[in-house]
């Protein structure tokens, strides 16, 4: 059975890993805001997850 892909059998992981990982960041950055901590501080806080 030939299984469809999105992009292509490489690229639909890679896809993937882009959108989690730019979701990840922009909740993290959400919640820091609501913390009112400036973006400039916010590498510390991405390093501790």
């Amino acid at each position: 059975m030939n299984v469809p892909f999105l992009i292509s059998k490489v690229g639909d992981p890679i896809f993937a890993v882009f959108i989690g990982s730019t979701a990840a960041f922009l909740n993290i950055r959400r919640e820091e805001q609501d913390k009112d901590i400036p973006f400039n501080q916010l590498w510390p806080t991405l390093r501790s997850y």
